[in-house]
């Protein structure tokens, strides 16, 4: 058997899906207010980038991993249009049923998949463009994840990875502060649970750094892989070409 971080925790590699399986079980129907609560709204105009960048045309095919309540996936549909696809999917049922459901709440009839990112129940070349947004460093086996990804895109496709970064270092001890003081009360005041918050403080201190993450995405294929920090490296947007 294999250990793996949950958090600053080290547990047998099994156990980690559950437990993380666990965390968004407990926050999935406050997730969108603890996400504007937690960023102060900032996580809108993170995604807005992340979607401007992604420059999807009408026709165009998606897949959106780790896609929670839909933000991404919406965006997306609007700008692919009837001729175009895209796929919204997350290996967390709760999370998959809350998105889908303000899907539908808007008119967007989407395919929705509950799958794991590590052995993808698609066929290769699928995809123009895929995207994760603060869903890889939940993922056990990241390398192989990043493989699969590059695996169901098309030649000259892109991912692109939206994920919390590395801080820049005048701000990391008001950064510090904030993450392990305030965000785990802010969970429990509003979704009645402070552990997973506390999880969620201590999976961003774990995940690769830019540099780092850039280098597994050109080993699982990526011949060219751009790094965009944002907020003084709170997020970074990393955006891989499949050769």
């Amino acid at each position: 058997m294999s250990d793996t971080h949950f958090g600053f925790e080290t547990v047998d590699e099994k156990q980690k899906a559950q437990r993380v399986r666990g965390v968004f079980d407990s926050v999935a129907s406050k997730y969108d207010v603890m996400n504007d609560l937690m960023s102060m709204g900032l996580h809108r105009a993170w995604k807005a980038y992340t979607v401007a960048v992604a420059d999807v045309r009408d026709g165009d095919r998606v897949l959106d991993l780790a896609g929670g309540t839909g933000d991404l996936a919406r965006a997306f549909a609007k700008r692919v249009g009837s001729r175009g696809m895209v796929v919204h999917t997350d290996i967390n049922e709760a999370m998959l049923r809350q998105g889908r459901s303000r899907l539908e709440d808007e008119g967007l009839l989407l395919p929705t998949t509950l799958c794991d990112a590590e052995s993808l129940p698609f066929k290769s070349d699928s995809f123009k463009l895929v995207t994760v947004a603060f869903g890889l460093r939940n993922m056990t086996h990241k390398e192989r994840a990043l493989a699969e990804m590059n695996r169901v895109l098309q030649p000259g496709g892109r991912l692109l990875v939206l994920e919390f970064s590395k801080v820049a270092e005048p701000l990391e001890k008001v950064y510090d502060w904030y993450s392990f003081r305030v965000l785990p009360r802010i969970g429990q005041l509003v979704a009645g649970d402070a552990a997973s918050y506390r999880y969620l403080a201590e999976s961003i201190r774990v995940h690769p750094g830019p540099a780092e993450l850039k280098a597994m995405m050109k080993s699982a294929g990526f011949g060219h892989v751009d790094v965009h920090p944002m907020t003084a490296g709170v997020v970074a947007l990393h955006v891989g070409v499949k050769c």
